[in-house]
C-alpha cells in the first residue's frame, strides 16, 4: 500500500464529491428529472413503454436503468414497461453489420417505438453518433426524446425534448451522476404510479 494510491483514492473521492455537490446544488437539474419523471409517468399511465439505450458503461446504466422499471426500484409494485436496447445480442450484431454501427439503436426505435412512447439516450459526450440517430429516429417516430449527457450536451441536445447534463466533462464522472439521476427519475415515476407504497416508505 503506497501512499501515492492512498492520495489518488482520496482525490477522487474528493472529486466525487464536488460533483456530486454541484448536482446537488442545481435546482434547475431537479426540476429537470422531476418533470422527465412526470413526463414518463404521464407516457405509462396512458399505455406507453421506456426505451433506453447507450454505449459501453452507459449500456450497462441503460440495461440497470430498465431493470429498474421492470422489476423494483424502492419497493415492491407492478412492473413498468422499460426496454433497454443494449442487450439483444442478434439484433446488435445484424443491424451493425448489415447497416453500421451508428444505425444499432435507430432501428431499434424505428421498430419498436411508438407515438406517445419515450425514448432515453445516454451519452457522456453527447456526441455517440447511434445516439444522435436514434434520437433522430424516435421524434420521426412521434416518441418523446430525453437525453442524459455532460456538461456540454453534445449533439444530443437539439433531439432531446429534455436532456439533463451532468455537472461534469469527465466520463467517470458523468456516469456517476447519470446513474443517479436515473434512480431519481425510476423513483419519482414510481411514486407517482403507486402513491400507497410510496406513503409507506
Amino acid at each position: 500500500m503506497s501512499a501515492d494510491d492512498i492520495s489518488y483514492v482520496a482525490a477522487y473521492a474528493a472529486e466525487t464529491l464536488a460533483v456530486t455537490q454541484a448536482f446537488a446544488a442545481d435546482r434547475e437539474n431537479q426540476e429537470l428529472l422531476v418533470t422527465m419523471g412526470d413526463v414518463v409517468t404521464r407516457a405509462m399511465r396512458d399505455g406507453h413503454k421506456l426505451l433506453v439505450a447507450g454505449n459501453g458503461g452507459s449500456a450497462a446504466d441503460a440495461q440497470h436503468i430498465a431493470a429498474e422499471f421492470v422489476s423494483r426500484l424502492m419497493y415492491d409494485r407492478a412492473p413498468l414497461p422499460s426496454i433497454a436496447l443494449t442487450t439483444d445480442t442478434s439484433g446488435l450484431t445484424a443491424i451493425g453489420n448489415d447497416y453500421g454501427f451508428e444505425m444499432i439503436f435507430e432501428r431499434q426505435v424505428l421498430a419498436l417505438g411508438q407515438k406517445g412512447d419515450v425514448f432515453l439516450g445516454i451519452s457522456t459526450s453527447g456526441r455517440s453518433p447511434n445516439i444522435v440517430r436514434a434520437l433522430i429516429a424516435a421524434r420521426e417516430r412521434g416518441v418523446i426524446t430525453m437525453g442524459f449527457a455532460g456538461a456540454h450536451g453534445g449533439a444530443m441536445a437539439e433531439h432531446c425534448d429534455y436532456l439533463f447534463r451532468a455537472p461534469s466533462t469527465k466520463t467517470v464522472l458523468i456516469q456517476q451522476i447519470h446513474i443517479t439521476a436515473a434512480h431519481l427519475v425510476c423513483a419519482l415515476v414510481e411514486r407517482a404510479m403507486f402513491p400507497v407504497h410510496a406513503a409507506a416508505e
